[in-house]
Formats: structure tokens, C-alpha cells, sequence
């Protein structure tokens, strides 16, 4: 697999910086990169979105380093001006990322399958077939990273059609009267729940709602089975259960712990 050194990548986000900040927020496409001198690589990695355990699947893109497709819509200097990077989806999907894992030279942006068949995927975890994937995915040299192979798809998002620097306030989360001892259910419905759902207006836009009236509104053991199956809940939903790759009493624990800070975190109203 080739691979671009650091002082390259360096070499990279010099080239950008004085054009790319008239882009503002907005991710120039692969052929614009490439006539300014990127070069994609070829990553092969476990496609999360169509494996499981049992049967890992393996997939090879055509793909940039994400420092350099950041840079080229938010500046060279974008790692020094936000903890977080917002990449934002077609549908409303939003996935924050911290910068230090951005940087880590894992992370890639890609564009199209590298044997150039249909830049789709096949997404188990809900249910759908021949998913569009453009203009750009984020995806993670994962093959020999025990860690990242363990998170599944998260931090995972496709479609995604610009990234913004995130240095939103969550305080939204934590409103007053918040219980200190919900924290480990905020922690986890930020990693699971808030890319979609929100709460008091903070996390995704892909579906409308308060998340915390919609727990208060289920039964303890209903919410969690929701969490863990939600097909056997919805049928036809397109919620993904919650990351098979943890044994089902991390699961378990997960999804309750979500509950507890949903139905007790207060509920704040509409600006």
C-alpha cells in the first residue's frame, strides 16, 4: 500500500493554505485536488458498514489523506484552531472528530472504489443496499489497528459535502440541574446517539426531535431492547443497533447508562 511521508503531507498543506481559504467550509472535489498536485493512494481496509465479526470484508478506495482535504477547505492551519472537526452528511448526519485523531496519518478522505466500480456500499447495520458513498468518505487504515477495528464504523461517516472547525459549546448537555453522576450516559450518547438524534438542540440533523423526550416516552426495557435490536422494535427502521462488535453486557450497560441520562437529563426548551 503506498503511503505518503510526513515531510510530503507537510509539503501538502503549504500548497493549500493560501488557496484554500476562499473555499471556506467547502471540501473541493478529487479532480480539483489532483490538478493542484494531490495524488491519491490506494487504502485497503475492513469495510465496517459490510462486515461483521465473523466475516470481515475487505475493500480497496482511491483516497487523500484527510489532513490534506481538510486543509484545502479550511487552511493550513486548521489543526491549531479547533480541538474538533465537524464533517457534515448529506442527510443531516454529523460527526465530530478530534483533531489528534485526524492527525494521526490514519485517517483518510475517500472518493471512489479503487478497481472503479460503483462507489456504493452495502450498509448491514441498517438494512440497505448500494448506498451512495460520494462526494467523499471518511474511512480509517484499520487492517492491522486492533483499536479501530473494535469501534466498527464509527467515526465512519459518508456522503459527507464539507467539514467545518467544531468548537460548539455542549453545554447543552449538561443543563442546570444536570446530575454529575449522568456523565458516563452523556459520554456514550454522544458516541451513539447524537451523529442523528439530539438533545436540547445539540448532535445531528438527520432526524427531528428530542432524544430525551422520546426515551422518557419508553419503558426502561424497551428503550434498551430499541438500543440493542431496533429492528425488532421498527421493522423497517433504519437505526443501526448499538456496536455488535462489544460483548452484549457492554451492550447492555451502554444502552442503560444512555436511558438514565436521557429520562433524567433536563429538558431545556426551544430558543
Amino acid at each position: 500500500m503506498k503511503r505518503w511521508k510526513a515531510c510530503c503531507l507537510a509539503i501538502e498543506l503549504v500548497v493549500w493554505s493560501s488557496w484554500s481559504m476562499a473555499l471556506a467550509e467547502k471540501i473541493p472535489s478529487a479532480e480539483a485536488l489532483e490538478q493542484l498536485g494531490a495524488r491519491p493512494v490506494t487504502l485497503s481496509v475492513i469495510e465496517p458498514h459490510q462486515s461483521t465479526p465473523e466475516h470481515p470484508v475487505a475493500i480497496d478506495y482511491l483516497a487523500f489523506p484527510a489532513p490534506v482535504v481538510i486543509s484545502a477547505a479550511l487552511g493550513s492551519e486548521w489543526e491549531a484552531k479547533a480541538k474538533t472537526i465537524e464533517f457534515r452528511a448529506l442527510d443531516g448526519y454529523v460527526s465530530r472528530v478530534d483533531v489528534t485523531r485526524l492527525m494521526n496519518g490514519k485517517a483518510y478522505m475517500a472518493f471512489a472504489r479503487a478497481d472503479r466500480s460503483p462507489f456504493t456500499v452495502n450498509n448491514l447495520a441498517q438494512n440497505e443496499r448500494n448506498v451512495p458513498l460520494g462526494p467523499y468518505y471518511l474511512i480509517w487504515d484499520n487492517r492491522s489497528d486492533p483499536e479501530l477495528l473494535s469501534e466498527g464504523d464509527r467515526n465512519w461517516p459518508y456522503q459527507v459535502i464539507d467539514v467545518s472547525l467544531s468548537n460548539v459549546s455542549d453545554a447543552a448537555l449538561r443543563p442546570p440541574g444536570f446530575d454529575p453522576a449522568l456523565e458516563p450516559g452523556l459520554s456514550s450518547a454522544k458516541v451513539y446517539c447524537l451523529t442523528c438524534h439530539q438533545v436540547n438542540g445539540f448532535g445531528g440533523e438527520k432526524v427531528e426531535g428530542n432524544l430525551a423526550l422520546v426515551a422518557r416516552a419508553m419503558p426502561a426495557a424497551e428503550f434498551v431492547k430499541w438500543m440493542l435490536e431496533p429492528s425488532s422494535v421498527k421493522p423497517d427502521t433504519p437505526m443501526p443497533a448499538l456496536s455488535t462488535n462489544l460483548d452484549e453486557a457492554q451492550r447492555r450497560a451502554i444502552a442503560q447508562s444512555i436511558y438514565e441520562y436521557l429520562s433524567h437529563v433536563p429538558i431545556t426548551p426551544k430558543s
